[in-house]
């Protein structure tokens, strides 16, 4: 179903979305990746978003609003960085279990990323995961106009190339730093 957005383009978003829906549901994303690390010390890292720019392929840096930390409700700038442009976002912790899951959200209600950890053998499955939200949608039906669903997909397919980067990098370090690789 189409519907008005803020801006009055007709769903433009919203068309996008359904196109990607019936493409294995690709506003949602995750990966999962097996680390020799116990889920404490795996979760200290990933929750640490002041460490983000050594894993990320897009965000370069982070920092925590004065005197915040990893608790729900806190909130983070990002600075993200690709060949055509630099910009930072405000994000809102949403989850934080120690050992379990950490997860933030982008804009407060715009792009959900998270991580859970499930300990396994010796080691945690770390599992990254994004999703594009409904306001998401629509903000970038706002923003873009006529060009949303293609920002829309970049943004989609960044996360695809970047998710399996960033775990990745976090195994490696991970490994190195917590002395089983």
């Amino acid at each position: 179903m189409l519907t008005a957005s803020p801006s009055g383009n007709a769903g433009i978003c919203e068309t996008a979305a359904m196109t990607a829906r019936d493409s294995a549901d690709a506003l949602t994303y995750s990966e999962s990746v097996y680390v020799e690390c116990a889920p404490g010390p795996l979760y200290d890292l990933v929750a640490d978003v002041t460490r983000t720019g050594e894993w990320s392929p897009v965000c370069t840096a982070c920092w925590w609003d004065e005197g915040d930390g990893a608790r729900v409700g806190a909130w983070f700038t990002g600075r993200n960085e690709t060949p055509d442009r630099t910009w930072e976002t405000r994000s809102q912790v949403a989850v934080a279990e120690p050992g379990q899951e950490f997860a933030f959200v982008v804009g407060g209600s715009l792009v959900r990323w998270g991580y859970t950890l499930e300990p396994r053998d010796s080691g945690t499955v770390l599992t990254e995961s994004w999703h594009l939200l409904p306001d998401g949608l629509a903000f970038f039906d706002e923003r873009f106009g006529d060009d949303a669903p293609a920002q829309v997909r970049d943004r989609t397919e960044a996360a695809h190339a970047g998710i399996p980067a960033t775990l990745a990098a976090i195994k490696r370090i991970a490994e190195v730093e917590f002395g089983q690789a």
